[in-house]
C-alpha cells in the first residue's frame, strides 16, 4: 500500500500546520509541497532577478529547471521533516520572505515546473519507508492521486485571514481582517481556475471544516481517520 496521507486545501487553511502535526503523532515524515516551489522561486529571483514591473523577465521554464538542476534546488530529510535547501544551504526561514510569496504562484503555474516539483516529491515519499503526510494543492488530484487517504481541509476565507495576521504577529482590527480575508479570495480564484493542477478536492476526499476547530482538534480528527485507513 502507498503509505501517503495527502492533505489539500486553499491557503492559510492550516494545512501545514496540521500535516506536520499528524506525521509527528504518527511516526512519519512530513513533506510541505509548498516549500520546494518556494525554493525554486527563491533562487529564481536570487539569480535571475526581477524587473521593477513585477515580471519575470526571461523567467522561461528552461531556464528556471536548467537553474533548480545546476544548484541544486533540493528537498533533503532531516528529522522526519523534508527541508528545501538551494545550493546546500537551508532555505526554509527565506522561502517565507514577502519577496517570496509575492513571485511564488508565478512560478508554480508554469506546467513544466509543476511536473519537476512533482518529480521530487514522489521520489522522496519512495524514499521513506514508514510513511509521508503530504499536503499542498493538488497532492491528492495530481501529485498522489492513489494515495489511500486525501483530507481537502478548509475554513471560512474570515477566520482563515484571522489565522494568517495572527500568525504574522500583526493585530486583528476588522478592517486589516477584512483586507485579508479579500486577498485570500482572490487567491482562491486565482488557484481554483489556474489551467494548470487547478484547486479542487479530490473526488473521494473527505472534508474537514476547520473554522470552528482548534489545532488540537483537527489533527486529531485527521490521525483517527490515519489510523483507521492504515494498517500498522
Amino acid at each position: 500500500m502507498l503509505r501517503v496521507l495527502a492533505i489539500d486545501g486553499p491557503a492559510a487553511s492550516g494545512k501545514s500546520s496540521t500535516a506536520a502535526l499528524v506525521a509527528r503523532t504518527l511516526g512519519w515524515a512530513h513533506l510541505d509541497s509548498g516549500a520546494l516551489y518556494r525554493a525554486v522561486t527563491l533562487a529564481t529571483i536570487d539569480r535571475m532577478g526581477r524587473e521593477g514591473s513585477g515580471k519575470g523577465e526571461g523567467w522561461s521554464a528552461q531556464r528556471i529547471l536548467a537553474l533548480a538542476e545546476e544548484l541544486p534546488v533540493r528537498l533533503v530529510l532531516v528529522a522526519n521533516s523534508y527541508r528545501p535547501e538551494v545550493a546546500g544551504v537551508d532555505v526554509e526561514a527565506e522561502i517565507r520572505s514577502d519577496r517570496v510569496t509575492a513571485s511564488v504562484s508565478e512560478v508554480a503555474a508554469i506546467a513544466e515546473i509543476r511536473r519537476w516539483v512533482n518529480a521530487r516529491q514522489r521520489e522522496a515519499v519512495q524514499a521513506h519507508p514508514s510513511g509521508v503526510v503530504v499536503d499542498g494543492r493538488d497532492i491528492g488530484t495530481v501529485v498522489f492521486p492513489d494515495a489511500p487517504l486525501k483530507i481537502f481541509l478548509t475554513a471560512t476565507p474570515h477566520e482563515r485571514a484571522r489565522r494568517r495576521l495572527t500568525q504574522r504577529g500583526h493585530g486583528l482590527d476588522d478592517a486589516q481582517v477584512d483586507q485579508e480575508s479579500r486577498a485570500l479570495q482572490a487567491r482562491d480564484e486565482a488557484d481554483a481556475s489556474r489551467p494548470v493542477a487547478p484547486l479542487r478536492a479530490a473526488a473521494d476526499a473527505v472534508f474537514l471544516d476547520s473554522t470552528r476547530l482548534s489545532l488540537a482538534e483537527q489533527v486529531d480528527q485527521v490521525v483517527a481517520l490515519a489510523r483507521d485507513r492504515f494498517p500498522d
